[in-house]
């Protein structure tokens, strides 16, 4: 009689099963999540079960012993198992936890408690690890310090995943971009660990708003620095890839970001950060006003006020927000000298954002959304420390933003914002051809003639 499956070894199954097919790897991707917090939780309740019985499934009382000769088995046997439902990033998955009986005292799981009812550091670690774009070893290795060495999968497994997440990435950073025409191009970079025995180093991403509303994203690559050669690299890529110049830039105040934005894009135009300059202007604050400071900061891009709220986007507003920063400025600088010097130095380029349409200012004032999600990859693959090498890295970073992106709001386009886009448009990227030439123009033609 062949022996009953283990719940482990039927999810092992699942998951291979998974790559048989000819589904989209996106969705493959997300039913390998789920499947491998399943399997990670399961196997770890089966070897606590092992470790409070002192004996492995199947294995006889008898025949657990130790180094000495002494059985090492306790009284009670499994009984089963019993469904139990578990929350994780994932979604909610159902994992069959061990039945025990005729023990002396209560088993109750370590890892989860007596009530299993959330994950915390093994879900990340199945998302960060088991999905995402590392090596067979490396994915294994990962398991296997957390879990113990029953935790590994097997490696025809591993190798489909981490082949699949390779040639998707590759195909999506070499994809022709001359189909996307963006409004609002949003830049950000975040540093990891890639390399041992060196410090983090950044990747530098790129998502944008197209002319549609809808959120794309564009571009993803590692860099040793956040130069200017290596961000201006980063954007001719995509340019050479066929994106065109958006209307507007939106990122920090990163010396190299700015310098090969103005050489790649020179017609776009720039917003800084305002967030990314806020914590610029607070880190010269004294504690005991830093929530004043802060409040006021806002108050001078508060278009909803009665003196600002008629009048429409363009320079008008923009040199209406610029008096309150004067204001703003003026109130602080005998206290806090260093910094109103830094808001002063950026001032121009914070309220760029007021001549584009009014809806879209409050998420077009600042890069943080990219950030954020920065943040969610963050959170996920800290319990690796640190990747294992550039490739997986990038991998991980991409696997993560694309699920994100799917979830990604866009902007809403109201006629009135259309026609503020399209005036911008004309000027900035299609300006007209002058119908007579200037003197000196005249006089470079009849130089370059000669």
């Amino acid at each position: 009689m062949s022996r009953r499956v283990s719940p482990i070894e039927a999810i092992r199954a699942e998951i291979d099963a998974l790559f048989t097919g000819d589904r989209d790897l996106v969705e493959v991707l997300e039913d390998v999540a789920r499947l491998g917090a399943r399997l990670i939780i399961q196997t770890a309740m089966e070897a606590e079960v092992d470790a409070f019985l002192g004996r492995a499934r199947y294995q006889r009382a008898g025949a657990a012993v130790d180094a000495d000769g002494q059985v090492t088995a306790r009284a009670g046997h499994r009984n089963g198992h019993c469904p139990t439902t578990v929350k994780t990033t994932a979604g909610p998955i159902t994992v069959a936890r061990p039945k025990l009986r005729g023990t002396t005292e209560k088993f109750a799981s370590r890892l989860f408690g007596t009530h299993v009812t959330r994950t915390h550091a093994l879900e990340a670690l199945v998302i960060a690890s088991f999905v995402r774009g590392m090596s067979v070893r490396d994915v294994e290795a990962a398991l296997a310090d957390a879990l113990g060495p029953e935790a590994a999968l097997s490696k025809s497994t591993v190798s489909a995943i981490c082949t699949q997440i390779a040639g998707e990435f590759d195909v999506w950073r070499r994809r022709d971009l001359a189909g996307i025409q963006l409004d609002y191009l949003f830049l950000d970079a975040s540093h990891f660990k890639m390399h041992d025995g060196h410090a983090a180093e950044p990747v530098l991403a790129a998502w944008g708003i197209t002319t549609e509303g809808k959120p794309v994203f564009v571009g993803l690559d590692s860099a040793n620095s956040e130069s200017t050669d290596a961000w201006h690299g980063f954007l001719t890529d995509l340019a050479d890839r066929g994106l065109v110049s958006p209307l507007l830039v939106i990122s920090d105040g990163a010396k190299g970001l700015i310098s090969a934005a103005e050489q790649v894009f020179p017609k776009a135009l720039r917003q800084r950060c305002t967030i990314h300059k806020l914590r610029n202007v607070l880190a010269k604050i004294s504690k005991d006003d830093q929530e004043t400071v802060r409040a006021e900061f806002w108050d001078c891009f508060d278009t909803s006020s009665e003196d600002l709220m008629d009048i429409e986007p363009g320079q008008r507003l923009v040199e209406a927000v610029q008096q309150r920063i004067t204001a703003f400025i003026g109130k602080w600088a005998g206290t806090y000298p260093a910094a109103m010097r830094a808001m002063e130095a950026d001032r121009a380029s914070l309220t760029v954002y007021l001549r584009f349409p009014a809806e879209h200012h409050k998420r077009i004032r600042h890069s943080n959304f990219i950030e954020r999600t920065f943040g969610e990859t963050r959170r996920r693959v800290k319990v690796i420390g640190r990747f294992p090498g550039e490739t997986s890295c990038v991998s991980l970073i991409w696997a993560v933003l694309d699920r994100a992106a799917r979830g990604w709001r866009g902007f809403t386009m109201t006629p009135r914002a259309l026609r503020t886009l399209q005036d911008l448009r004309r000027a900035l990227l299609e300006p007209p051809t002058p119908l007579y030439k200037t003197p000196v123009e005249i006089a470079t033609t009849i130089e370059d003639a000669a």
